[in-house]
């Protein structure tokens, strides 16, 4: 069972006016070793409260998880060989990302 399935489980549950405690035992009768944890049905149960009643995750704002991409070490080769002297924050304004993130790409092209 996947998480969607869960989540309509959880929608199902609360429409029928269980509390996240029988919500919990319940799964856990059907599913015990993957159903989600306390803490994700009691998520779910505010957000069906506010009216938030879809049981598919929201869009998130931000870049994509993956920043150590081709383009990004073309670009970082080309800053490095450019200025060999160039300081991490530089190198995360040219290429849009944050500092930490120039540390991976750093790691990943020096081979760490």
């Amino acid at each position: 069972m996947d998480k969607e399935e869960f989540r309509v489980f959880i929608k199902y549950c609360f429409l029928k006016g269980k509390n996240t405690v029988e919500e919990k035992a319940w799964l856990d009768a059907e599913s015990p070793d993957i159903a989600p944890v306390k803490s994700t049905i009691k998520e779910w149960y505010a957000k069906f409260r506010h009216g938030e009643m879809s049981t598919e995750d929201g869009e998130r704002s931000g870049g994509p998880k993956e920043v150590v991409t081709d383009k990004n070490m073309k670009k970082l080769d080309k800053i490095i060989l450019n200025d060999r002297k160039v300081k991490l924050n530089e190198i995360a304004d040219t290429l849009k990302i944050p500092t930490e993130r120039v540390h991976r790409i750093i790691h990943k092209y020096l081979g760490m």
